[in-house]
């Protein structure tokens, strides 16, 4: 059976690192934020419809990796297979309203439908690194943005934890949540 590890929060706050080391702990494959890969392609100009673009970008990526890990997988293992996956239509639906007052149904529809076992909800307390992508450095903007992700998990029924700290802690955070989804 396989279990998927959603890694959510704003921007730089570690999300793909995190799914990165995971994934290297666990020995199993992490699912990249196929947002990055679409703005390095397409420019940071994007509209309310490129969201949608990337939202079904970021399944169909999910997708493949779920796939993939299906194919490898050990039919003799008890042991559930792990995915890890940096974004989800949480972070699409947080996006589309922060930027464009707005959400596509599509994605309210996938949020119904897509399963997950467990989120890990980055804090902000890292300092935020500038690249060619991240467009909010402004505490108050981060903060705000962190609140709407919390509230999220708050409302949804699945476990989540807050991970937040020093690197360390963080990593003992993300190590015990998973591995209290462990049988």
């Amino acid at each position: 059976m396989l279990k998927k590890v959603v890694i959510i929060g704003p921007e730089s706050t570690g999300k793909s690192t995190l799914c990165e080391q995971l994934a290297r702990h666990y020995n199993t494959r992490w699912c990249p934020e196929y947002a990055r890969e679409y703005l390095l392609t397409h420019g940071m100009n994007y509209t309310y419809d490129d969201l949608l673009t990337i939202a079904k970008g970021q399944l169909a990526q999910e997708d493949h990796y779920v796939a993939e890990l299906a194919q490898t997988k050990d039919a003799n293992s008890q042991q559930p297979s792990l995915l890890f996956v940096d974004t989800d239509m949480y972070v699409m639906k947080v996006w589309c309203q922060f930027v464009f007052g707005k959400c596509h149904q599509w994605i309210l529809d996938q949020l119904a439908v897509r399963k997950y076992d467990l989120y890990l909800l980055c804090n902000i307390d890292l300092p935020w690194v500038k690249d060619e992508l991240r467009e909010y450095p402004n505490i108050e903007q981060r903060q705000q943005l962190y609140t709407i992700y919390r509230e999220l998990m708050v409302q949804q029924p699945l476990p989540w934890a807050d991970i937040s700290g020093t690197h360390e802690e963080r990593w003992q955070k993300a190590l015990a949540a998973v591995d209290a989804l462990m049988p």
